[in-house]
C-alpha cells in the first residue's frame, strides 16, 4: 500500500512479514509530476533545453529515463504519461522523413507552446500558493452588472477593409457562379467527322471549292480547327487534293476508278 504526502511516495508495508517488523513507515524521495507537460517542463529546465526550439530527440530520450525509472519503482503509469511518449516517437520519426518534415515541426511548434503556456500556469501557481490560508473566511463574488455597450472607436478605413475581407470570404465560400464555367460549358464542341461529312458534301459530284470556301461557313474557333484537320484527314486518306497555294488553292475529290 502506498500514499503521495508532500510529492513523496510513501510506501506503507501490507503483507504478515513486514508487519512483524515493525510499524514503521519506509518512504522513498521520488519525484511526483503532475502529469506529462510537468515531466517535459522539468527535464527541458534541467537540461538547459531551449525551450523555442526543443531537441525532440534529447527530450525523448529524457522522458523515456523518466518512464522507466517510475517502472523499476513499481510505480502504476498514468496512460496520459504513455500517450506522450508515443507522441514524441511521432515527431521524432516524422523528422526524419521529408515527406512529414512539415508537419513536424507544426507538431513540434504547438508543443513547444503548450510547454510555454504550462510554465506560465506553474509560475502563476507558485505566487499564489503562499495566498493560500485556510483561516481566512472569503465570500462568492457579488453580482454586477457590465456595460457590454461597445465604446471603442475606429477609423472609417478599419471599418471598410474589415468589411471588405470579410466579404470576400464570404463570397470563397460560395459555388461558383454558372458564369465562371461559360467559356467551357457553353462552348459549341465541333467533332472533326462531322467536317468530314461536310467537305465530302461540298466536293460530291466531281465540285471543286477553293481552300478558303471550306472555312467561310464556319461559326467560330471550334469549326474552324475541326475543318481544318477534317481536310488533313481528307489529304492523309487520299480521298481529297488540293492543287495550289493559300486560299485560292483548288480542292477536289481524287477519283480511286482511274
Amino acid at each position: 500500500m502506498s500514499e503521495q504526502v508532500n510529492n513523496q511516495i510513501t510506501i506503507l508495508p501490507s503483507d504478515a512479514d513486514t508487519m512483524q517488523v515493525g510499524e514503521k513507515q519506509m518512504t522513498y524521495h521520488f519525484d511526483v509530476y503532475d502529469g506529462p507537460l510537468d515531466l517535459l517542463l522539468t527535464l527541458v529546465i534541467k537540461n538547459k533545453i531551449d525551450i523555442y526550439d526543443i531537441s525532440i530527440a534529447e527530450l525523448l530520450e529524457q522522458y523515456m529515463e523518466q518512464i522507466e525509472l517510475m517502472r523499476e519503482n513499481e510505480m502504476d503509469i498514468a496512460s496520459e504519461f504513455l500517450e506522450m511518449a508515443s507522441r514524441l516517437v511521432y515527431i521524432k520519426s516524422a523528422m526524419l522523413l521529408p515527406k512529414y518534415e512539415e508537419e513536424a515541426e507544426d507538431l513540434k511548434r504547438e508543443l513547444s507552446g503548450q510547454l510555454i503556456e504550462y510554465q506560465l500556469c506553474r509560475e502563476i501557481a507558485r505566487m499564489l500558493a503562499p495566498m493560500v490560508d485556510f483561516d481566512t473566511f472569503t465570500k462568492q463574488p457579488s453580482k454586477v452588472d457590465f456595460d457590454l455597450t461597445y465604446n471603442r472607436v475606429h477609423p472609417p478605413e478599419d471599418i471598410s477593409a474589415a468589411y471588405v475581407s470579410a466579404v470576400g470570404r464570404g463570397q470563397r465560400r460560395l459555388p461558383p457562379d454558372r458564369s465562371a464555367f461559360s467559356g467551357i460549358v457553353s462552348r459549341k464542341i465541333v467533332s472533326v467527322s462531322s467536317r468530314i461529312i461536310y467537305v465530302m458534301r461540298r466536293l460530291w459530284h466531281g465540285r471543286r471549292v477553293t481552300y478558303g470556301e471550306l472555312f467561310t461557313a464556319s461559326e467560330g474557333r471550334s469549326e474552324l480547327v475541326a475543318t481544318f484537320l477534317a481536310v488533313l484527314e481528307l489529304v492523309k486518306g487520299k480521298r481529297v487534293r488540293i492543287d495550289g497555294e493559300g486560299d485560292d488553292a483548288i480542292v477536289s475529290m481524287i477519283d480511286k476508278e482511274k
